[in-house]
């Protein structure tokens, strides 16, 4: 198969698995019962854990087309659009219901995916903070990949659990589905960099005593 011919079919396979979700989000009878900022704030939700996808992908270069230096460039940018979109998610949802926004962030809410959602919300936000101040924090490359990675891995769980207890429009099929290949991404990306092997190599060095 020649590289045109798999850069065509890697990205129409990620344009379904991301497209699939929404379109069939959109078609949801509760629709019908939503106010349009209610609305907004779930679709930002479902845009969010679309972006969890492509972020262990571009990470590892394991886009067709893209390098490892041009995936990570645009792992970047799409971190920031993924703070963004649950920034969104959050303000519409305080916005037509600021109680039930409170309760969830106090751990209080009587639903448990709130709970999951929150954490994921914070572990996210420690990540992209992360990211933004490595140079500042002047952290060693190898501890800030794996505190990088150990945030980022709790944010797909927490999502993912946040996703699959929820009961809304996101179709059950192509929710489990997007969940499913997030997981799947992010596991092989882990396995693949292997970025907890910094553990390993400070466990083994020899500090003076």
């Amino acid at each position: 198969m020649s590289l045109s011919i798999r850069v065509v079919l890697g990205w129409s396979a990620l344009a379904v698995a991301v497209a699939g979700p929404v379109t069939i989000a959109a078609t949801s009878e509760y629709l019908a019962y939503r106010s349009g900022i209610y609305i907004a704030a779930g679709f930002a939700g479902i845009v969010a854990m679309a972006l969890l996808l492509l972020q262990p992908l571009l990470a590892a270069g394991y886009l067709p087309g893209l390098g490892m230096r041009d995936g990570r460039r645009i792992h970047r940018w799409v971190g920031m659009a993924l703070v963004a979109a649950v920034v969104v998610h959050v303000a519409g949802l305080w916005v037509t219901s600021p109680p039930d926004v409170v309760d969830a962030l106090l751990f209080m809410s009587p639903t448990p995916f709130s709970d999951w959602g929150v954490v994921a919300m914070w572990a996210l936000f420690a990540a992209a903070m992360l990211a933004a101040l490595r140079a500042r924090l002047r952290i060693r490359l190898p501890i800030w990949r794996f505190a990088h990675t150990a945030l980022a891995t709790v944010v797909v769980v927490t999502s993912v659990v946040h996703a699959v207890l929820i009961e809304g429009t996101m179709g059950t099929i192509s929710k489990v589905a997007l969940c499913a290949l997030v997981l799947a991404a992010t596991g092989k990306a882990l396995w693949d960099l292997q970025s907890w092997a910094v553990l390993k190599r400070l466990g083994s060095r020899r500090w003076p005593s």
